[in-house]
């Protein structure tokens, strides 16, 4: 019998510590990652804490599952702080307090040794997403180049975040169903966190970039993916789905084609896209609502309208 791996994570075997359990204990923690998290990012990041975790367990000594010890947790968090920032050691932290939590209940171990172990301290009033301006913006999006497929498909990503707030992932999982016109008017349908189905019209200025890619690039197939990678040889766009790896270096790529020297990301287009009607006059409980928020308090994180204030306060000392 093969050794068993973690489910979507086929670069990441069972930590020695589980492949010395038994095969009912083995079966349990694989179980975790594939019944009891849909989100493949957060099964990601809980596979890396896991694997990270019982890693760093093994190479001091512990040879069981049922040998951790809340001493082993609190000290694990400590060295990771010194390397890691607070928000990263807090969600490592929560995936191994999730992951001894489901071996309890499976009777794997007696109890969980994460259970009462405290993560660092961390307030967040505003987010740390680098932002651009709206000149920034629209230089960025003026410079791709939209005479070859990659540039439509570049410009048309961009503006859906741009124009949507949509994170990267809703963006990047679309069908080309999930573009439809309804009332004269070209709407788009996202698959955001939770499962939630989030449907809003487009922007003209992102109407007019869908409209152009998708026409362009004749993308006919309702079920195939709306973003989809460039083959090497051709040049065209292939069946493949574009990721979010391929979206950062594509941004970053742009970016630096525009001359944009802030180090943006996939993220910097909800914060911007947010800040911007919030600055035109847009309420937050509406950026909320389109931002697919629960609660506009997570809006707030994206409002970085005080930077501009902060930035004009500082220039009063004229010296």
């Amino acid at each position: 019998m093969h050794a068993p791996t973690l489910p979507l994570s086929s670069d990441l075997t069972l930590p020695a510590l589980v492949a010395a359990a038994d095969t009912p204990a083995q079966m349990r923690f694989l179980e975790f990652f594939a019944v009891a998290i849909r989100n493949p990012n957060t099964r990601r990041a809980y596979a890396h804490a896991a694997r990270e975790f019982l890693d760093w367990c093994a190479a001091r000594g512990v040879v069981a599952l049922t040998e951790v010890q809340p001493l082993h947790v609190a000290s694990w968090i400590e060295d990771l702080y010194r390397a890691r920032s607070a928000p990263t050691v807090k969600q490592r932290l929560a995936g191994v307090r999730h992951l001894f939590d489901w071996l309890v209940v499976g009777q794997v171990v007696p109890f969980n040794p994460a259970s009462s172990v405290r993560g660092p301290a961390h307030s967040v009033r505003t987010g740390r997403t680098p932002v651009l301006d709206t000149r920034e913006t629209r230089a960025l999006l003026d410079a791709v180049d939209v005479s070859a497929e990659i540039g439509l498909r570049d410009r048309a990503l961009i503006g859906l975040m741009v124009y949507t707030f949509a994170r990267v992932g809703a963006a990047l999982s679309m069908k080309r169903e999930d573009v439809f016109v309804q009332g004269r008017r070209l709407w788009i349908r996202l698959q955001e966190k939770g499962g939630k189905r989030h449907e809003l019209p487009c922007h003209h200025q992102l109407e007019e970039y869908l409209y152009a890619y998708i026409e362009t690039c004749g993308i006919n197939d309702p079920k195939g993916a709306l973003f989809r990678t460039i083959a090497r040889d051709t040049k065209r766009l292939s069946e493949t789905p574009l990721t979010q790896p391929d979206a950062y270096a594509m941004v970053r790529r742009r970016a630096k084609a525009a001359g944009i020297e802030t180090k943006i990301g996939n993220h910097t287009f909800r914060a911007t896209g947010i800040t911007t009607f919030l600055t035109n006059g847009g309420t937050l409980e509406n950026a909320a609502s389109l931002a697919n928020h629960a609660s506009t308090r997570t809006t707030q994180l994206y409002d970085r309208r005080r930077d501009t204030i902060t930035l004009a306060e500082v220039e009063r000392v004229r010296i």
